[in-house]
């Protein structure tokens, strides 16, 4: 576990062992959240890894109302 500190502009060092543990480069997005009382980061996923996320739900007709979509 590595500690780091906030700087007086809200800002934090991603510690070098990590930056080269998740192959981190400058000017790369990351997501960053409240979780469980704590923050998180991510880099954002693309779209193309969401296919097939719902392959096998079941869906019926009557979930939503044609009327309800306007």
């Amino acid at each position: 576990m590595e500690t780091v500190t906030v700087s007086p502009k809200f800002q934090v060092v991603i510690p070098k062992k990590l930056r080269e543990e998740l192959k981190l480069r400058p000017g790369q997005k990351l997501l960053i959240y409240p979780f469980e009382g704590g923050l998180r980061l991510e880099a954002p996923r693309p779209v193309t890894e969401l296919r097939g996320m719902a392959k096998g739900m079941s869906w019926r007709e009557d979930y939503r109302d044609r009327k309800d979509r306007f």
